[in-house]
């Protein structure tokens, strides 16, 4: 069976920036719901799945029964988003990325300012719910993409390496129809040591 990750903090170490009500009806309610809803698909249609991981359901739907894909695949990806979103989150990081990934970042960007902003304007124009990403594509290149619903670079043969979930239950409670200012304010919490890690290990 899967389970959620065990959240790396607790529901108010990421005030003032998410509020503490926020990250714990998102992590228990929201993120768990997808857990549910794709065990039980899993059980009810398909239980061998339960021997693969979450990146190899979604690297390989093609192995999926065609009568549970659609609920195997976007609860699958959406356990995954928000696994790997909590993770890209921390207390007190480093104010910017270091090292490789910021080589990276000034060449495929320009600087690690035009990478926020066009993360930012990325993120803010996404219409309805989904995710933002910085990804890493075929070609070892630096790519911000978004991503509508349980969608996400893993689909389309690319890497993640950071997102941010733009979905309203996110925010809403602090930030109301304020996307864009919620945006601004998660660069004060995003972990860039893991993300610099997750690139590391990922890079050709």
């Amino acid at each position: 069976m899967f389970e959620k990750i065990n959240l790396p903090y607790y529901y108010s170490a990421l005030d003032p920036y998410i509020d503490e009500r926020t990250v714990e009806i998102h992590y228990t309610r929201h993120h768990q719901g997808y857990v549910d809803k794709l065990n039980s698909a899993i059980e009810d249609g398909q239980p061998e799945l339960f021997e693969k991981t979450l990146v190899e359901i979604l690297q390989n739907t093609d192995i999926i029964n065609e009568d549970v894909k659609t609920a195997v695949v976007n609860n699958a990806a959406q356990v995954f988003n928000h696994d790997f979103y909590w993770e890209s989150l921390v207390p007190n990081p480093d104010e910017a990325p270091t090292g490789k990934l910021l080589e990276a970042m000034e060449e495929a960007f320009g600087s690690f300012e035009d990478f926020k902003d066009e993360f930012n304007n990325k993120a803010a124009s996404q219409f309805g719910s989904g995710w933002v990403w910085l990804s890493l594509n075929s070609d070892n290149n630096l790519i911000i993409e978004t991503t509508s619903n349980a969608d996400n670079p893993i689909l389309h043969g690319r890497i993640p390496l950071l997102t941010v979930d733009v979905w309203e239950h996110s925010y809403y409670l602090t930030y109301q129809n304020r996307r864009a200012d919620y945006i601004k304010s998660i660069w004060n919490i995003i972990d860039w040591f893991e993300v610099g890690q997750r690139f590391e290990k990922s890079v050709k």
